[in-house]
């Protein structure tokens, strides 16, 4: 598949999500650095994709973008929170929310569930999808945060 079409595809699977108003909300809320966790999420789920195409993983597109938007769909400020174990705890925050508002499928329940993995010792990614948006969001994370102005 040439880049365009790529492109496209991202745009086709992202587009629904990422203009839903709950969805939206997080724009609200900062992540690392000075970036919003809607833009943190946006970004999982674009190199998510693509590095699943460079490496020609044969994956479900629809789970692992659904997935990677949705893996801190927590809906609060972390930093205000009071909650010092938030790193612990907001996967499974992230995943009651998606279920309560959108139909996930086991696999991106998984894939939210699991992307603090190996933080969440026990919550282990058991799919493609899983290991691929656990490792991006790392990658992605520790640029934001080594960006800070």
């Amino acid at each position: 598949m040439n880049r365009k079409l790529e492109h496209a595809r991202f745009q086709k699977l992202i587009t629904e999500l990422a203009e839903d108003g709950r969805t939206l909300r997080m724009k609200r809320y900062i992540q690392h650095s000075n970036k919003s966790t809607y833009d943190h999420c946006m970004d999982v789920a674009r190199h998510s994709f693509f590095f699943a195409k460079r490496l020609h993983l044969r994956v479900d597109e629809v789970a692992l973008v659904r997935g990677a938007f949705l893996h801190d769909y927590y809906l609060y400020d972390w930093h205000d929170h009071g909650d010092h174990l938030h790193g612990y705890h907001h996967p499974d925050i992230a995943v009651a929310n998606a279920c309560r508002d959108f139909q996930l499928s086991e696999k991106e329940a998984g894939i939210i569930r699991s992307h603090m993995w190996p933080l969440t010792l026990t919550k282990v990614p058991t799919s493609k999808e899983a290991a691929v948006v656990c490792f991006v969001d790392k990658v992605c994370s520790l640029r934001e945060t080594l960006n800070r102005k």
